[in-house]
């Protein structure tokens, strides 16, 4: 059963311009509309995610009133409408205008129908992705809300992290900086059995050697000077609930064997205390270090290593996860839009192509801090690459026809497994699952010569 065509609204008063257009955007189901009554009756009726519009319609089509004011109610009926805006060849400033109260691109008359085509083609698959974008945060529980992925990788994970979370288990929370290792922590915690208790925090690296043991395990009046009251640790603090060590490798060796002894007791003494004080927590820690790599130089105690990670959790990295960063930069333009109060901001075609070129050595954080300060610095309701502070990159489309990439595999297949069996074309054509025929077709298709 074949897909049905989507609805693609054209709003169009000149009969001869809109049989071009249905002529020439058959792929699509064309919806017409003449004038700005009928425009929003089809658009109620058809919710199409992509408009095209002229900014000239009756009952003053030398006026561009009219178009604005249906502008304004398709943006306001319909938010996420894509809506392309046609103008005269030389009308530039109602152009800008269209774009800037939220129209997703525009294109002067007479227009290229392969052009405007490729526009219409991208607008679809901005809406898709952002639509994808919404349904993946309403599928996704409350505890994992700020994981928002579709790489099969972090999808594996977070079902990793929903079986181990009910276990009383230590975990260790391994990956690079801005990956996201203290949202995986919460979710443990959110998800485990001490969901209604305490999640406390604490940063090896950001607190200072001599205040870091106090810190973790508190101390009494008297301790110290300046110790006026008897004061409980984090570890104390975070008794029943889950007590995150983020940056564990940074922990002093000189603090490494009395955690360790917590961990094997379930017991802590104060500083200037003499009493054991029993304590039932879940230890969860992280960090962006190769713990591994700080025992074999003596940094880290393998012992201690052995009680932290009792589940070993790596976190990838956003270079590696497919299609992610496209995805989370649509959510992040939402989220700081709507916080600072930008209207429909989107990003251009030149930006997402910089974003998926990035390596991202930041991760989610970069990522984030990107899009927010972009956010605030454009100018229009679209934001580019130069706004992002990338590099301009060629978006070549070529590389998303599924045509191309299906002959590619292919052929790539067929060279690869022609060398291994050394040309020998019914060994060839066994390895590959088809016949002697299918396989000469795919050789002549390809250009590739059968050896003497």
């Amino acid at each position: 059963m074949s897909q049905k065509p989507r609805p693609l609204l054209i709003v169009e008063d000149d009969p001869a311009l809109q049989k071009q257009m249905r002529w020439a955007f058959d792929a699509f189901e064309t919806v017409l509309a003449e004038d700005r009554e009928g425009a929003i009756s089809q658009l109620r009726r058809y919710e199409p995610a992509v408009v095209t519009m002229d900014l000239g319609l009756p009952p003053s089509p030398g006026d561009v009133t009219e178009g604005f004011r249906l502008l304004g109610e398709i943006l306001a009926l319909a938010p996420d409408t894509k809506v392309i805006v046609l103008t005269g060849q030389h009308d530039r400033e109602n152009a800008l205008k269209a774009v800037a109260m939220g129209a997703y691109d525009f294109f002067g008359k007479p227009f290229e129908p392969e052009l405007l085509g490729l526009t219409i083609d991208r607008a679809f698959r901005l809406h898709d992705l952002q639509a994808e974008n919404a349904r993946l945060r309403e599928r996704q529980g409350s505890v994992l809300t700020g994981v928002l992925t579709r790489d099969p990788g972090m999808l594996k994970l977070c079902r990793t992290i929903e079986k181990v979370a009910p276990a009383n288990v230590s975990v260790a929370l391994l990956g690079e900086s801005g990956t996201g290792k203290e949202i995986f922590a919460r979710a443990l915690h959110g998800l485990s059995s001490r969901a209604k208790a305490r999640f406390v925090a604490v940063n090896c690296a950001a607190i200072p050697e001599p205040l870091l043991e106090s810190e973790l395990f508190g101390y009494e009046k008297g301790a110290f000077t300046g110790a006026a009251k008897q004061t409980p640790g984090k570890i104390e603090t975070a008794n029943g609930g889950t007590f995150f060590l983020d940056e564990i490798g940074d922990l002093p060796m000189s603090l490494q064997a009395k955690l360790l002894r917590f961990l094997q007791e379930r017991v802590i003494e104060r500083l200037g205390g003499r009493g054991e004080i029993p304590v039932d927590v879940r230890v969860v820690c992280a960090t962006h270090r190769d713990l591994k790599t700080l025992i074999s130089t003596g940094q880290f105690r393998e012992d201690l290593y052995y009680r932290l990670a009792e589940i070993v959790i790596d976190i990838p990295p956003l270079r590696d996860r497919e299609g992610d960063a496209g995805l989370l930069a649509h959510a992040f333009v939402q989220r700081y839009a709507a916080e600072l109060g930008r209207g429909a901001l989107h990003l251009g075609d030149d930006a997402i192509a910089s974003i998926e070129a990035h390596g991202w050595p930041g991760n989610i954080r970069e990522l984030e801090n990107c899009l927010k300060r972009a956010v605030i610095m454009a100018e229009t309701n679209r934001i580019s690459a130069q706004d992002l502070g990338l590099d301009k990159v060629e978006d070549n489309l070529e590389h998303l026809n599924l045509r191309q990439v299906r002959d590619e595999a292919e052929r790539r297949a067929v060279v690869r497994v022609l060398a291994r069996t050394n040309g020998n074309i019914a060994r060839a054509a066994d390895v590959l699952g088809i016949s002697r025929p299918s396989l000469y077709d795919l050789m002549n298709r390809f250009g590739l010569k059968r050896e003497n």
